[in-house]
């Protein structure tokens, strides 16, 4: 039986007393202004309610705080770095659950090419601790130096080395969990092959703290490359720089790590707003590709596997203009274009994004069709459709006409979703590619998700979380009072 929603008002104070005498009153928050940076969204879409923020410290009072929250009937909204775009951190009523105290590293072990972390260990901090024994976690993300690892778990998160590594979910090989009833399931194994029975890691991978708050996991390591060479390429057209992709996935095998998209749009806004962005090739081109290749072989010369690749592009016609780094500090501008495009777009006003994905061979399909779509809706919308063009995940996003106010432009939100998500559906992708579902995509995902699949999901929900306390209201519902599923403003 799902357990009574509790007002603000009705809360009893005794909740509060009881884990204040365990976690110690500092870390039990219940000021509105120290409560405040939770209660909202990076993008400030979403700004919520909470009772109190409570910040355990072990593994053991998450446990506890979960098991009271049960007993009072009180929600629980869990929460990593707070860096996610799709409003699944948003607390509605209960209480966050911050896992920041959560931050240590409990082992790395180089022969078996694994770390395990506490779930509030910030990604940096998992990529520093690899690198000094001479390896990488590959997970790469813009909010690297702030998210948390337990929050990019929780939502599955991606990223620009997903072409060569895979998703978070490939590069976990065990969790340890906090159930809805306070139990705690260790699966901290660091094995390559296991199959004793279900694969129950992948239930809590991506499930957005609906299912279980993650708070360690056992992380796959990889050799750290040695050589690597970046260039960054002007294309005629989206299906120029797909043409480019093949052949470079051809002759370079796994050697290639990134293949990351831009319109020319993007780079225009990067060069105007960016600080120390450098214009990279001469003349304007429709379609750009910025490249990566990389391997742990120092002798491997990968720079010339680059000049061939793109030598033969050039007689071919795919190609129309390309610079080749030429040192880590000419790579690092190039990547600096690449990974400056979120922050500077919301410098054009508001923002309607998309991010979504489709089969590979398809995706410069979906980007000349659906930015037609949208420009025949509304001829003087900017598309900025860019992403990992590797993995087919497109952040299709649409920035606010010069001519138009931001409010006005953003009221048309759901209309958007619509075309484009159609499109997406039509073409047999998804809605929700690397960002996850949260608030924002919990009625799309109604819309567009087979029925029987969502079935076994609410299934699963009403197993593993029968009183429905966590996180609810984020991905699927199960009848709980639900705040509003599409953003009503604020920055984009």
């Amino acid at each position: 039986m799902k357990a009574p929603v509790i007002s603000m008002v009705e809360f009893d104070s005794g909740l509060l007393d009881v884990l204040r005498a365990r976690l110690g009153a500092k870390h039990v928050i219940v000021d509105p202004a120290d409560m405040a940076g939770y209660l909202v969204e990076e993008r400030k879409l979403y700004r919520g309610t909470a009772m109190a923020v409570v910040r355990p410290g072990s593994t053991e009072e998450v446990a506890f705080v979960v098991r009271e929250c049960a007993k009072a009937g009180v929600a629980i909204v869990p929460q990593g770095g707070n860096t996610g775009l799709v409003g699944g951190g948003v607390p509605h009523r209960g209480v966050v659950l911050s896992l920041a105290r959560l931050d240590r590293i409990r082992e790395v072990n180089a022969f078996n090419a694994t770390i395990t972390a506490e779930a509030g260990c910030i990604l940096k901090s998992v990529q520093d601790a690899a690198r000094a024994v001479d390896c990488i976690f590959p997970l790469s993300l813009a909010s690297e130096g702030s998210c948390r690892i337990g929050g990019n778990i929780a939502t599955n998160a991606g990223g620009v080395n997903v072409l060569r590594y895979g998703n978070t979910r490939d590069l976990v090989l065990g969790l340890e969990v906090v159930l809805a009833d306070g139990r705690i399931w260790n699966g901290l194994k660091g094995l390559r092959k296991d199959n004793m029975g279900y694969d129950l890691k992948n239930l809590f991978i991506g499930s957005e703290g609906t299912l279980g708050i993650i708070t360690a996991a056992v992380l796959k390591l990889f050799p750290r490359p040695k050589t690597q060479v970046v260039a960054f390429v002007g294309c005629a057209s989206p299906h120029a720089a797909l043409d480019l992709f093949e052949s470079l996935r051809q002759r370079a095998g796994d050697e290639l790590t990134a293949f990351e998209f831009m319109p020319r749009f993007a780079l225009e806004i990067v060069l105007k707003h960016a600080p120390g962005a450098i214009r990279p090739l001469e003349g304007d081109h429709a379609a750009y590709a910025l490249i990566e290749l990389s391997s742990p072989d120092p002798e491997l010369d990968l720079r010339e596997q680059m000049e061939k690749v793109l030598e033969a592009a050039f007689e071919a016609g795919i190609v129309e203009d390309a610079t080749i780094a030429a040192s880590e500090a000419q790579n690092a501008a190039l990547w600096h274009l690449r990974e400056s495009l979120s922050d500077v777009q919301g410098l054009e006003g508001g923002s309607i994004k998309h991010d979504v994905s489709v089969p590979v061979s398809d995706v410069a399909d979906f980007i000349m069709t659906a930015s037609q779509a949208c420009e025949a809706a509304l001829p003087s919308v900017r598309v900025c459709a860019f992403g990992h063009f590797g993995d087919g995940n497109i952040h299709f996003n649409l920035s606010q006409p010069v001519d138009m106010e931001k409010q006005v432009f953003l009221a048309q939100w759901e209309r958007f979703n619509r075309i484009v998500h159609d499109i997406v559906h039509a073409m047999n992708g998804s809605i929700a590619a690397e960002h996850g579902v949260g608030l924002i995509k919990r009625d799309e995902l109604a819309r567009y998700k087979d029925p029987v699949a969502l079935d076994l999901m609410r299934t699963v929900k009403a197993a593993l979380d029968p009183q429905n306390i966590l996180n609810p209201g984020k991905i699927v519902t199960l009848g709980e009072d639900l705040p509003p599923a599409l953003p009503v403003g604020g920055k984009t």
